[in-house]
């Protein structure tokens, strides 16, 4: 097989996409112990899509390489990909796949029609251009291959988008696309979509917050307000979040898409 692999340095197509790489870069040595939500997502990714045909398997967005691995368990020969170094280290320290690719999922250094099958939990919604996103890795598949992805639609994080509102008007969430904006993006190609929303609950607000910074997703497109987490502010974002008997809740809703390489 010739090997699928461009090795060309290529840099993140923005300036966030260094700040992403960083945020998800610090969290990395402690994330596996804040991703339950994000293990769960893959799993019910998993699930959908059953088995996936062929050996060359890319994990897009693979963070520590926890689905990396359960797919090498399977008999895949697993390209691991991320935005983040640090990830990949980890990743590699754990030897979660074949090989390890730094890089951007909208400008992908593979070649094209190389992979059997793409594996994307919880990544794409850090893409600039969805539309970007799905066409790159459609382009990686090869004919008869197989997408798989899950993502975040509008109506993710609203309790704390809701809550801040109430505390200083400001934007304290990145904006997540519709889910009509994502069927949009999935329409050229032969695909099938399914949204179902997730409630979470936390028994303190500085929990809640701990396991988002945990994970890497606390970076902010718009920059950060200054005193965002001051004490007093704190305080007041807890008392604008609304109660439930389970704890505070927190709700995504998450989209997953399986697209198919004609």
């Amino acid at each position: 097989m010739h090997n699928p692999i461009h090795h060309t340095t290529l840099e993140p197509s923005a300036d966030h996409k260094q700040g992403i790489a960083r945020s998800f870069s610090r969290a990395a040595p402690h994330y596996d112990r804040y991703a339950a939500f994000q293990r769960a997502c893959g799993d019910r990714l998993c699930d959908l899509i059953g088995q996936i045909k062929g050996q060359r398997l890319l994990d897009a967005g693979c963070g520590t390489g926890w689905f990396s691995r359960r797919w090498q368990a399977q008999g895949h020969r697993v390209i691991a990909l991320d935005l983040s170094a640090a990830m990949l280290a980890c990743a590699r320290q754990q030897r979660s796949a074949g090989a390890y690719l730094l890089g951007d999922i909208e400008r992908l250094p593979l070649a094209t029609g190389s992979m059997d099958g793409v594996f994307s939990n919880l990544a794409v919604q850090w893409c600039d251009s969805l539309p970007r996103a799905l066409a790159e890795l459609y382009r990686v598949l090869r004919p008869g291959g197989t997408l798989a992805l899950s993502t975040l639609a509008s109506g993710s994080l609203a309790e704390l988008e809701q809550a801040w509102g109430r505390v200083d008007g400001g934007v304290h969430i990145n904006g997540f696309l519709s889910e009509t904006a994502i069927a949009e993006a999935f329409a050229p190609y032969r695909h099938r979509l399914l949204a179902e929303p997730q409630q979470l609950h936390y028994p303190s607000l500085s929990e809640l917050l701990r396991e988002i910074k945990g994970v890497g997703a606390g970076y902010l497109h718009g920059g950060r307000a200054p005193g965002l987490t001051s004490r007093g502010r704190l305080r007041a974002l807890e008392a604008s979040w609304p109660h439930h008997p389970a704890g505070l809740p927190l709700s995504y809703r998450v989209v997953y898409g399986v697209l198919y390489r004609d």
